[in-house]
């Protein structure tokens, strides 16, 4: 690390423009969209690297469609993951004369992304030079000022575990590991472990912090404190939690450093200018892997908010029918998408949306992320296939649940055999069952392998999708949460499934220029009832959540199994016996699951 130095000196002709912000947010406030400002491609995942004669944009599957009609003139998208494609770590390696200077932001770099760079450019004399300031801040002039909204207390009825008890566990933890102290940087570890909430990003439940914890103190680095905290919630904190400002964690990281204090950095949340000033060992996280483990009352609450969920869905759904179809009202993706939030908004316990709606009608549908706005939205044709995934923040937990139904006319024989194959992967996986364990070691264990078990029944038709089969969701905290998923990406490999996890099934399909397909529930990691127990070993399985009928009319009955038939018509008994009771006032929506739900023989 001795190679990193941050410098005042005039900036380098190249430089990295990643999208996460100073705690490596997937979602940033609009203060912290560097990337998405200087490029024009809104996706939430992605890298710029600007050299001199150069501006090349590098982003994965899911955002090849987006990125290539948002990117401005000037601008080369990199389709990670395709063969021939380098990381954006290998390109400044291997495109740049050796000698390159390569300006970062240190504070919006991760540790792990810095190191492997410098590792990376070491090889051809090249090095990274962390800069002073922000040069895409120097230029921007409109940049909006960063959030400070209210920070309000998660009650422990809903968490489930007190913030007493989640901060001496982690003390134990430093304890036993010898350090003295561990910088939290990660905004959703920092809400969790403390159980607080706020809304600083869009979308998400979290506000702007560091959290710095040692064997007998915690410290919170906020701005603006006492316009953010309430006096009631500060008295609730000042026993066990001292406030500073949020730029003072420099000033106190140095002072451990002169003090030679070991501290812990996770290296993937905690950008490099937080190692600059306090020289920590790099570990992962042991918050990472706590938050992900729900306990009862949050199961639990994650179990009630998806039943409300499900009727305000279903309720949609049937008004989006029976107004394109019966009515003939022509509608917008964007009017359907606030119809929807319309119907979460009628619950007490909602807080606000999980993600911005994907509401895709036709084409729009293979663009994976699409985003219909007021001003870019197309009419919903009840004709084509359309694609609906949306989500929402209750008290009591999170949703994410996609459908893709078709309302009117009939699908062509390939996309009811791609809505078919979608459907059995959904199946396979969630019928999966596998051993317990705690390590990567046996193979069966992991997302990572999990993952072949969900493709297959694409596989044996020569289709695929290019994003993850799964990810991890908060409890009323961010909606793509870490450490596990189900997916190719080397974490799932390392990290086992274990009970109390939380995890989306969503195998899809995509036409370019003509239809999206996908299929998402999220699941609940749970024990797994089965008539043995080779060597004494437990078996993991799912319970779903989401309760919301299929569509019906894109399915071809003729490709499925038995067992498959069994597993629809039992997933779709249980929708009614969950929704029925929720709906006796809304006679449409009745209706509606009642017709869906229909058994298939």
């Amino acid at each position: 690390m001795s190679r990193l130095q941050i410098t005042d000196a005039p900036a380098p002709g190249n430089s990295v423009v990643p999208s996460e912000d100073a705690h490596q947010s997937e979602y940033t406030a609009e203060c912290d969209n560097r990337r998405a400002w200087i490029s024009g491609f809104t996706g939430s995942a992605g890298c710029a690297v600007i050299t001199q004669d150069t501006a090349a944009m590098f982003t994965d599957g899911r955002y090849f469609l987006q990125a290539s009609k948002e990117l401005r003139n000037g601008w080369t998208l990199m389709k990670q993951g395709l063969p021939g494609i380098p990381t954006w770590k290998e390109y400044l390696s291997k495109n740049l004369s050796p000698g390159t200077r390569i300006g970062v932001d240190a504070s919006l770099i991760s540790t792990a992304d810095a190191i492997a760079l410098d590792k990376e450019l070491a090889k051809v004399s090249s090095k990274i030079v962390p800069l002073a300031v922000n040069l895409v801040d120097e230029i921007r002039e409109d940049r909006p000022a960063r959030p400070v909204d209210p920070i309000k207390e998660h009650p422990i009825k809903y968490a489930g575990q007190s913030r007493q008890s989640k901060l001496q566990n982690l003390q134990s933890v430093l304890e036993q590991k010898g350090y003295d102290g561990m910088v939290v940087s990660s905004l959703d570890e920092i809400a969790w472990l403390l159980n607080l909430r706020g809304s600083d990003i869009h979308c998400c439940p979290v506000f702007f912090a560091y959290c710095t914890v040692t064997r007998d103190s915690c410290v919170l680095y906020i701005g603006n404190a006492n316009d953010r905290l309430t006096k009631q919630l500060r008295r609730d904190l000042d026993p066990i939690v001292r406030i500073r400002e949020y730029n003072q964690i420099f000033e106190d990281l140095n002072q451990a450093r002169e003090q030679r204090q070991r501290y812990m950095i996770d290296p993937d949340s905690t950008n490099f200018s937080i190692v600059q000033a306090l020289g920590g060992i790099v570990k992962t996280s042991p918050i990472t892997l706590a938050k992900a483990m729900k306990n009862e009352v949050e199961l639990n609450g994650v179990r009630e908010c998806h039943k409300r969920d499900a009727a305000a869905v279903s309720r949609h759904f049937a008004w989006l029918e029976d107004t394109l179809c019966n009515k003939g009202t022509p509608l917008l993706e964007a009017e359907a998408a606030v119809h929807l939030e319309s119907m979460r908004q009628q619950n007490p316990e909602y807080v606000g949306m999980s993600f911005d709606t994907i509401a895709a009608s036709g084409p729009n549908g293979a663009i994976i992320h699409y985003q219909p706005s007021a001003t870019h939205s197309a009419r919903i044709d009840p004709r084509q296939i359309y694609l609906c995934d949306s989500g929402a923040h209750y008290i009591d937990g999170t949703t994410d649940i996609t459908r893709t139904y078709l309302f009117a006319g009939e699908a062509s024989e390939f996309q009811k055999r791609a809505y078919t194959r979608v459907l059995q992967s959904h199946i396979a996986l969630d019928r999966s069952v596998f051993p317990s364990g705690t390590t990567g070691n046996n193979l069966f264990l992991a997302g990572y392998q999990l993952d072949a078990i969900a493709r297959a029944p694409m596989w044996q038709d020569g289709l695929d999708f290019r994003h993850g089969t799964g990810h991890g969701v908060g409890a009323y905290l961010n909606v793509h949460e870490g450490p596990h998923g189900i997916g190719t990406r080397e974490i799932y490999r390392q990290i086992a499934l274990q009970p109390g996890m939380i995890v989306t099934n969503e195998p899809g399909y995509y036409q370019d220029g003509q239809f999206g397909i996908r299929i998402e529930n999220v699941l609940i990691v749970d024990k797994a009832k089965t008539a043995f127990s080779f060597g004494g070993q437990d078996y993991l399985g799912f319970e779903h959540v989401t309760l919301v009928p299929l569509g019906k009319r894109l399915l071809d009955p003729q490709l499925l199994s038995e067992s498959e038939r069994e597993w629809i018509n039992a997933y779709h008994q249980l929708c009614r016996e969950v929704l029925e009771p929720r709906l006796q006032r809304d006679p449409r929506a009745l209706e509606w699951v009642g017709k869906e739900t229909e058994r298939i023989e």
